[in-house]
């Protein structure tokens, strides 16, 4: 007897990755690596409120080209929603992360879109749009933009916990999320020492004047800071973008091949019992 495959009506097959594709991507986050470089290695001698019109154009230019590499690698395989998802990640990461960043609480919550992208379309759809968010944020406020490549490597961690399944596992994901704050605080620490001098407003100001009275240097108190702040943030904005990724309609999340290649998410009926609950 034979069988006939037939794939979901609602489900698109993506292109496979071509190796100009994989080289554009591959160039993209070298481009990401040599911004962030030269922007620490051409740090201020003082601290500065806004970086320097050189810095900000450097910074600009730099993950700009790494945001139109990447783009170009990944689009051809990106289906529609992917690409529909993608807005609204910008807009849910501005929004919150404007809206918390006048709250007196030390966390940030500007990543849950570039998080949920990564969760449901892979590493390097999370870190594109985690650049272009930045990008696009930086227009309004220009202090953003060094921290990009923070941006764009959390995307990538959060698309590479996807791959080896930490969405579907309750337990990886707190530790998935623990881990990228680690990661990303020692980038952000490394921009804020480094671009601003140590400067930094808002709560996460606060917390870094406090270690200051403490005795602590400058380069330590902004260290413990990041650290402190982005732990607690990327494990809220990890467990809230798994959330909201089971809180899609399953015709919906199946769209995405990266969903399907990976079994990103816990079924809804054997692995009920996997899936993130509150």
């Amino acid at each position: 007897m034979s069988h006939s495959r037939t794939s979901h009506p609602l489900t698109e097959e993506a292109p496979r990755r071509t190796p100009l594709r994989t080289a554009l991507i591959a160039l993209g986050a070298a481009a990401i690596i040599a911004t962030f470089i030269y922007l620490v290695a051409t740090s201020p001698a003082e601290p500065v409120d806004v970086p320097s019109a050189s810095a900000a154009l450097v910074a600009l230019t730099g993950y700009g080209l790494a945001a139109v590499l990447l783009f170009a690698g990944i689009l051809p395989a990106l289906p529609t929603t992917t690409l529909a998802l993608i807005p609204v990640a910008l807009v849910l990461n501005i929004v919150l992360g404007q809206f918390v960043g006048t709250a007196i609480v030390p966390i940030y919550l500007d990543s849950i879109g570039t998080v949920l992208v990564g969760f449901l379309a892979g590493p390097a759809a999370g870190a594109a749009t985690g650049l272009l968010s930045t990008i696009v944020w930086s227009f309004f406020n220009p202090t953003l933009i060094p921290f990009a490549a923070g941006a764009a490597v959390i995307g990538a961690l959060a698309g590479l916990t996807a791959r080896l399944g930490g969405v579907r596992r309750v337990w990886l994901l707190p530790v998935a999320g623990l881990v990228t704050g680690a990661i990303a605080a020692v980038i952000g620490a490394t921009v804020a020492v480094a671009v601003f001098g140590g400067t930094s407003t808002g709560a996460t100001g606060a917390v870094i004047a406090v270690f200051r009275a403490t005795g602590d240097t400058l380069v330590d108190s902004v260290v413990k800071g990041a650290i402190l702040s982005d732990l607690i943030d990327k494990l809220v904005t990890f467990v809230v973008a798994a959330l909201l990724a089971y809180a899609l309609p399953r015709r919906a999340t199946q769209r995405f091949d990266f969903v399907r290649r990976y079994r990103v998410l816990a079924s809804r009926t054997n692995d009920a019992k996997a899936a993130p609950a509150v």
